[in-house]
């Protein structure tokens, strides 16, 4: 199964995590079901699929929509006042004004696995190979939308900070 590693510690710790989804080179629906199994709340921001990093969409409904940073301090305050131990896990898909740029960098990741595939790299080796191919396949955009995708997510991030700060 591949999947985070980072997974069973988001079952273990109250954090939010706010990120562009769950990366491409994972098995997408095997980490939102472990998610799932381990008690960890998932959300997507403002969308009804779980996005896919560079992709808005990844053809996996998100177990839940939420449209609003309070909405998401909200729950996030939930599960604290509830002490489930769990953290909570926020998908904020790519602006669309980035998405032409993330589709490239979909391809590339495609190709990137199948070259991996061919050329049966496996395990520990995966990671590092598909990362440096696919900044090879597109000239450098793979780095350049990465650093847009954690502003957006430190934009959203700071406005949901915002709105757990002036809960009643």
């Amino acid at each position: 199964m591949d999947v985070s590693a980072d997974l069973t510690e988001l079952s273990r710790t109250p954090l939010a995590v706010v990120s562009a989804g769950v990366k491409s080179i994972l098995d997408i629906p095997r980490t939102l079901e472990v998610l799932e199994t381990l008690g960890v709340a998932v959300v997507s921001y403002g969308a009804d699929e779980f996005p896919a990093f560079f992709s808005g969409t990844s053809g996996c409904r998100a177990p839940t929509r939420l449209d609003t940073p309070q909405q998401i301090a909200a729950l996030i305050s939930a599960t604290h006042n509830l002490q489930l131990g769990s953290g909570v896990v926020i998908g904020v898909p790519i602006p669309s004004s980035s998405a032409a740029q993330g589709a490239k960098v979909e391809a590339a990741i495609s190709r990137a696995l199948a070259e991996a595939a061919k050329k049966k790299i496996q395990g520990a080796a995966t990671t590092p190979f598909l990362l440096e191919r696919i900044q090879q396949l597109t000239g450098g955009l793979s780095l350049s939308l990465n650093i847009e995708l954690v502003k957006n997510n430190a934009r959203v991030g700071a406005a949901i900070a915002v709105a757990l700060a002036t809960q009643p």
